[in-house]
């Protein structure tokens, strides 16, 4: 496990943690491409509009609670190459789906919470929850806390809450008592999720030597959890999102992997004490997604290594099955709305397979070529417009200072749209 401030990118959880392992083991996601040293050119970025005013809703990634998905770009283009990190992007929704002038730069220095009277030199999101139960979804983000190498360092995640503006005001530093923690490694690496089955969020967190760190939710805005129990024991170190019930019992699951690089993992299941019992084992991977493919009752999992995708279906207990894609980064969701879960390949190309009462298809394959030139990568899949489909954001970069994202709407036919609907580049966020 790293040992230094950590760092990485959301995309939806999973993708997010597979773009770290395939990018960088440990701290910020870096681009490589040619060294641009050209200001980026923002004359045609979308006139800024208001953030829609929201009362609460239980929609997901809903940051100003008017029920409609927002999207969080996690990785912008810079003014020129080499410059620090421009922050974060929210990108708030609509009825019609996603507004790039209702946007929303989220930095350190505007928003951090300093340290021992320091603050943050970088912000990277983590996980998206509404973890204070008041219906606006919160924002946990990674920093880079001063820390000499001694001892226990300082947690070095800090929450930021919605509100019917949007985030809004300074972060708060999230806190991790000291018998929620073992080891001396940083406590990183937050998933969302009622683990417990009370209908509060909780966070459960990386820990030393084979344990976790579990925070029952809800929290409250001082960061502070509900309780802290001791470190639960797990069959690795390295949680993973999102959260989901597997099978069926009203408690979250998740992923816990053994290592950051390609290695095994395993299903911990949720229940009243928390996430503490071993599910079924999976097969080593670089990235692993849930969703419901439609062989069995419960969820199955599809594991993506270089060589091909694992399933396996019908979890916990889990039946085989394997899939030829070359795509080692995985994202799944209903693009079609026909209630069965679709797989999204990311590799040389984006693909995505159906989900069918046998399971994964491959004879119906979709192939999303993406506007522009470059190397893509899934930023999320969700419902934007509201129509009960999955849709898919792409990011496509050329540099550190070009970029084209692209959402393409799910559809009953084809499972999603051959033309984006929406069409923006991150460098809008670098206009005033």
């Amino acid at each position: 496990m790293c040992t230094a401030p950590p760092g990485g990118t959301l995309v939806t959880a999973v993708a997010a943690l597979a773009t770290t392992l395939l990018l960088a083991a440990c701290g910020p996601t870096q681009h490589t491409g040619s060294a641009d040293r050209t200001p980026v050119p923002i004359a045609d970025a979308p006139a800024r509009l208001p953030v829609p005013k929201g009362q609460g809703s239980r929609t997901p990634d809903d940051f100003n609670g008017d029920g409609h998905r927002d999207l969080v770009l996690g990785d912008l283009v810079k003014a020129q190459a080499h410059a620090d990190d421009p922050g974060i992007g929210i990108v708030y929704g609509s009825e019609r789906g996603l507004v790039p002038g209702a946007r929303q730069l989220i930095t350190p220095s505007g928003q951090g919470a300093a340290t021992e009277g320091q603050l943050p030199a970088l912000f990277d999101a983590e996980a998206t929850c509404d973890l204070d139960k008041d219906g606006f979804t919160d924002l946990v983000v990674s920093t880079d806390p001063p820390y000499d190498g001694q001892g226990r360092p300082p947690v070095p995640l800090q929450i930021l809450f919605g509100s019917p503006t949007g985030l809004s005001g300074k972060a708060v530093h999230l806190t991790v008592p000291p018998a929620a923690r073992v080891g001396n490694d940083w406590p990183d690496q937050p998933v969302c999720g009622d683990f417990d089955g009370d209908g509060a969020k909780d966070l459960v967190l990386h820990a030393t030597g084979g344990h976790l760190s579990y925070l029952r939710g809800p929290f409250t805005r001082k960061g502070n959890p509900r309780k802290a129990d001791a470190p639960i024991q797990s069959p690795g170190e390295v949680p993973t999102g999102p959260a989901a019930d597997v099978d069926r019992d009203g408690h979250d699951d998740l992923i816990v992997r053994t290592t950051q690089g390609t290695g095994p993992s395993a299903v911990v299941l949720g229940g009243p004490a928390g996430p503490t019992r071993t599910g079924a084992v999976l097969p080593s991977g670089i990235d692993v997604a849930l969703g419901s493919f439609g062989r069995g009752k419960a969820l199955d999992a599809a594991v993506g290594a270089m060589g091909g995708t694992s399933l396996r279906y019908d979890l916990p207990t889990a039946s085989k099955g394997s899939l030829d894609s070359p795509g080692s980064v995985l994202d799944a969701a209903d693009f079609d709305g026909d209630g069965r879960s679709d797989l999204v390949s990311s590799g040389s190309r984006l693909r995505i397979f159906p989900g069918r009462t046998t399971g994964l298809s491959t004879r119906t394959t979709a192939t999303v070529e993406p506007p522009a030139t470059g190397t893509s990568r899934v930023l999320a899949v969700g419902d934007f417009d509201g129509d009960g489909r999955a849709d898919l954001a792409v990011r496509t970069y050329r540099s550190e200072t070009k970029d084209t994202v692209a959402v393409f709407p799910g559809a009953k036919k084809g499972l999603v749209s051959p033309e984006p609907a929406v069409t923006f580049s991150t460098s809008a966020f670098l206009s005033p």
